[in-house]
């Protein structure tokens, strides 16, 4: 039985998101995701103004009139979820958790998916993977996956991204679009992601917090790492302090940016204090530019 409050949830989830998709996304998701490569359509015979490139030798042989190949664009894409449900992924510091952050992406993505008919899938992973949802067609599929993400409850604590991609390259069979949600607090992720980048069109999604870039100056502290449960006692007020933990944070969007440059990854970055759908929008128009 699923709890009131949580379809309550999903519901408001779905109005604002069908306004964002109908008012917003319009027209940048199908620009920027057209499909990934050509498939056999038909034999047919020769007409005036083909390119003489695309006739079929065999057959013209064996009919002794000139016949072409046709293709066309693969149309229908799937796009997968794949969203990190990590301890750490609970944290924000303001009005919304990471988690909430990630929600809402996978609603945009998903409605303006299905609105161009394209199958949508999802995998929730945090050490391992927890749960698998086969890409599919369909407004209450997509209700399934909003919901899914919002309610699920993990067995894991940490984050291991290459089990989560490694199970991706067993289940599909085609080439995808995977979202990868995560605040990558995980391992070097350089080669993990080149491999599934070749397989599919692999696009990370950076969710940061505030709070986990800098420390406001208000004493003695104690801070908890949620994927390790251990737990360390910061002095705020000392400069050295303050400064150190930006570093360290620093060091770690670096770190980010570096190992999808590497894998030749797209990285959008987003916020928990800002809206998601900018990034996203800019994401989608450098894509159709570059295309």
């Amino acid at each position: 039985m699923i709890p009131r409050e949580i379809l309550r949830q999903v519901r408001r989830i779905e109005i604002t998101t069908n306004r964002i998709v109908n008012e917003t996304m319009a027209g940048r998701y199908e620009s920027v995701f057209k499909g990934h490569g050509i498939e056999f359509e038909e034999v047919r015979e020769y007409q005036p103004g083909d390119d003489i490139r695309s006739i079929d030798w065999n057959v013209t042989a064996r009919t002794g009139r000139p016949h072409i190949k046709r293709f066309v664009e693969e149309r229908e894409l799937a796009v997968m979820l794949l969203v990190d449900l990590s301890r750490s992924m609970a944290f924000g510091s303001g009005s919304q958790l990471k988690h909430r952050v990630a929600t809402e992406l996978c609603a945009v993505l998903a409605f303006s998916a299905i609105k161009r008919h394209d199958t949508v899938g999802l995998a929730l992973f945090t050490d391992r993977v927890e749960r698998f949802i086969p890409p599919r067609k369909g407004s209450k599929h997509v209700l399934r996956v909003v919901r899914d993400v919002l309610s699920f409850e993990p067995t894991g604590c940490g984050t291991n991204v290459t089990a989560a991609l490694d199970y991706l390259a067993k289940v599909l069979h085609r080439k995808a679009v995977v979202f990868l949600i995560s605040d990558f607090f995980c391992e070097d992720l350089r080669t993990t992601l080149a491999i599934a980048n070749r397989r599919h069109d692999v696009i990370a999604v950076h969710v940061i917090d505030p709070r986990q870039e800098t420390l406001p100056p208000v004493g003695w502290i104690r801070w908890e790492d949620l994927e390790r449960g251990r737990e360390l006692i910061l002095n705020s007020s000392n400069a050295e302090v303050r400064q150190e933990y930006e570093r360290w944070a620093t060091n770690h969007r670096e770190r980010v940016k570096e190992m999808t440059r590497a894998a030749g990854v797209d990285l959008v970055e987003v916020r928990t204090d800002q809206s998601a759908l900018d990034p996203l929008l800019r994401f989608f128009r450098m894509r159709s530019l570059r295309r």
